[in-house]
Parts: structure tokens; sequence; C-alpha cells
């Protein structure tokens, strides 16, 4: 069942757009962090939205982890721990289920000393085991355990979100 067409992603990604401008209007740089693949994609989308509306600096970066398992490798961020510091940081993943995985993106922080960092998510689901609450939820959605949100978010103008 679609639960996002390509249209609504796009009002989202600009709703939250306005949103993060409204939280972060006096930064001259905020860097968004995205999560593995779907979240880079995501965060993509936004860095568009943000950059056609303030003139605000904003850097793309990425942060590298393994969802199923966090330990099984080193969370990783490609920028440097000193272009971190004192800078708003956005961690941008494509949906937030137990917030497991953004509570491990975190690691990649730990050498920083960051302004704020904030979250964002397109989809956030009410399955919390970690203390995690994005700040910027493009739509929540109350689910059952054992249903899945498939969010395919491609280079082309092609993308929704599903609940399988």
């Amino acid at each position: 069942m679609e639960i996002l067409t390509h249209q609504q992603i796009i009002t989202k990604v600009k709703r939250l757009a306005i949103e993060i401008l409204e939280n972060n209007y006096r930064e001259d740089e905020i860097i968004l962090a995205g999560i593995n693949n779907n979240g880079m994609r995501f965060a993509k989308m936004l860095l568009e939205e943000l950059q056609s509306r303030s003139r605000i600096q904003f850097r793309l970066s990425q942060i590298i982890l393994s969802p199923k398992n966090p330990l099984e490798q080193q969370v990783s961020i490609d920028i440097s721990n000193q272009d971190l510091n004192d800078k708003v940081i956005i961690i941008i993943d494509d949906v937030g289920n137990t917030g497991r995985t953004i509570f491990y993106a975190f690691k990649a922080l730990m050498d920083a000393l960051p302004k704020k960092v904030e979250t964002a998510v397109l989809v956030d689901r009410k399955h919390k085991s970690f203390a995690v609450k994005p700040d910027y939820v493009g739509l929540s959605l109350a689910t059952t355990v054992g249903e899945n949100i498939e969010v395919r978010l491609g280079d082309t103008l092609a993308f929704s979100a599903h609940l399988n």
C-alpha cells in the first residue's frame, strides 16, 4: 500500500526545509548528514530545497553504519571532527523505527563538539526502543511491529513510500 506518493514526498520535503530554516535561521552553516544510501538521498532532496530558500551555507555529509548490526563495523562520517565543531548538524534518515539507527549514528559525532544536533526522517514509526525522537518528521505513522515501510528514493523523479 502506497503511503506517500511522489508529489506528497515533494510537499513533505518543502515543509521540512521550512521548519529547519525556522529553527536555524541565525546559523551561518548547517551540516546535513545522511545515513547510508536512502538517508543520503533524502538529505540531498532536503539540501536542494534548503538551498533554494536560504543563503545559509549547507554541507552534505554521509554517515555509514550497519543498521542490522551497528557494532559490526565502525560508524563513520565523511567529514573531519574539526569541521563538525560548533556547527549545527542534522542527522537524516528515510524511516525512523526503533530509533536504533539514529542512536548509533551519533557515534560518528562523539569526537567532535557540535553546536547542536538535530534529526530528520521522512517517515517516523511509533516503535521506539531508544530515546531518539526526530526533530523533523515528514509523516508520523502508527504501524504494527510486523509491518515494514519501504522508501524508494531514486536519482530520478520517481520515488514513493510503501507499507508492506
